[in-house]
């Protein structure tokens, strides 16, 4: 009975499956923990690698192997400018401070600020009356001390008379004839102060000393002035003719002065500092006679005749000289000239598969348009000037205007393209936009009739 009584023993409870899963786990092998590892990495990679169309899309508008549309430019004869461009300063022949030689009160302003005026034109009026009056009396002077030496003569004849009768010492007429050389001396000063009261009074009429714009008035009506005036009384500026200081690396230097030395006049463009509107043109007039060390470029002097006034002191300029032209040379725009690991390249387009070739060339003389081509390519070829960032060698391309449109033909494209390449760059651009734009929204297009196409199967 106590057998019966005594407690059984209770039955052990089975793990459960995560706690059998960890056992297993920690009695595993490394290389089998390292293998699960590896595999949920891999797989937690291919979930989040996109599609094939999402790659599609990611890879472009030209991801396929379809032709690539580019804008092209035929090779033409023209001449090209050679330049040499510098910044400049507009320097003005003359710059007159003007200043009153005499002390006085101003009575009268003959000008207007900014006006332009001629060389003797009235500027300003200084009270004349203390001169005048100083003018009044060195003439009084002058009469009174002409009666004297009239006097002294007459007297001087006397005693000439009276020495050569014995009749008087020749001490006395010595004496006589000091006084006659004396009255002589007080005439010569008395004309003098005459002539320096007329002076004074000239000098109370100011005038231009030369032809210009004068500036903004230093003195009103009423200020007394006098000749060490700090500002001076007004500033006046010649325009017409002007020159233009500028500067050119010292490697310019000897092709420079071959054209001078032959005697060449060289043109000279004044651009304004955007270098996008021409302001004058004129001529290279002389060249400095060192080079300054400090930047290693020369100073020269370009004379403009400023006709228009367009020119205007202290202005900022770009300056290009003509140095000499090129004539009939290999032109293509700057935008067909590209540049890597062969050097100074173009694609060169074949007419007849529509395919392009990579032609190795020698750049010559350029502009801001075109560049001439000294070797590599003959004119009529046709080159890109626009798409060639996706080509490659023998890439199929599909020619297009420059405005956007598609082409078949090879000759009408180049020729098209030749026009926009020597248009300016904004037409340029906004063409290549609009070609992009169409691009972009054909493969949109065929993706969703891709995707339509699979929905229905």
């Amino acid at each position: 009975m106590n057998d019966f009584n005594r407690e059984l023993p209770t039955a052990a409870t089975p793990p459960s499956l995560r706690t059998r899963l960890w056992q297993s786990a920690r009695n595993a092998p490394r290389w089998a923990v390292i293998l699960a590892v590896l595999l949920a990495l891999v797989l937690f990679a291919w979930l989040l690698t996109p599609g094939k169309a999402a790659r599609s899309a990611a890879g472009g508008r030209f991801a396929g192997a379809g032709p690539m549309p580019v804008v092209t430019a035929q090779a033409r004869t023209g001449d090209m400018p050679i330049t040499l461009i510098g910044l400049g300063t507009v320097t003005p022949l003359a710059t007159v401070t003007v200043q009153s030689q005499i002390s006085g009160q101003i009575t009268k302003i003959a000008f207007k600020e900014g006006q332009t005026v001629k060389e003797g034109d009235a500027l300003i009026q200084i009270d004349p009356r203390p001169y005048q009056v100083a003018l009044e009396q060195a003439e009084g002077a002058l009469a009174r001390d002409r009666a004297l030496l009239a006097n002294a003569r007459v007297d001087l004849d006397r005693y000439q008379t009276l020495f050569a009768q014995d009749s008087i010492a020749e001490q006395q007429l010595a004496t006589q004839k000091s006084l006659v050389a004396q009255d002589e001396g007080n005439v010569r000063t008395d004309q003098g102060q005459i002539d320096a009261a007329k002076l004074n009074l000239t000098y109370c009429h100011i005038v231009s000393p030369i032809t210009g714009r004068v500036g903004l008035q230093q003195v009103t009506v009423g200020n007394y002035v006098t000749p060490a005036e700090p500002s001076g009384l007004v500033v006046v500026t010649q325009l017409k003719p002007i020159t233009v200081l500028f500067t050119l690396p010292e490697d310019d230097i000897p092709p420079l002065m071959k054209q001078m030395h032959a005697g060449v006049t060289l043109p000279v463009t004044a651009w304004d500092r955007t270098n996008t509107t021409q302001l004058a043109t004129g001529a290279l007039q002389s060249i400095d006679s060192q080079i300054d060390t400090t930047t290693g470029t020369i100073r020269l002097k370009a004379i403009f005749p400023n006709a228009d006034e367009s020119l205007f002191p202290q202005q900022f300029v770009n300056v290009v000289l003509l140095l000499d032209t090129l004539k009939g040379a290999t032109l293509i725009p700057q935008a067909g000239v590209q540049r890597g690991a062969p050097g100074t390249y173009v694609y060169v387009v074949n007419a007849a598969d529509q395919t392009v070739a990579v032609r190795k060339v020698t750049l010559g003389a350029g502009d801001a348009v075109n560049i001439s081509i000294t070797q590599g390519l003959a004119v009529g070829e046709s080159v890109v000037v626009d798409g060639a960032d996706k080509l490659k060698d023998g890439a199929k391309v599909l020619l297009r205007q420059a405005g956007g449109g598609t082409g078949a033909a090879a000759g009408g494209s180049g020729s098209g393209a030749a026009g926009a390449g020597q248009k300016a760059g904004p037409h340029q651009g906004q063409g290549q936009s609009q070609g992009q734009g169409q691009g972009q929204g054909q493969h949109r297009r065929q993706q969703q009739s891709n995707q339509s196409g699979q929905g229905g199967g």
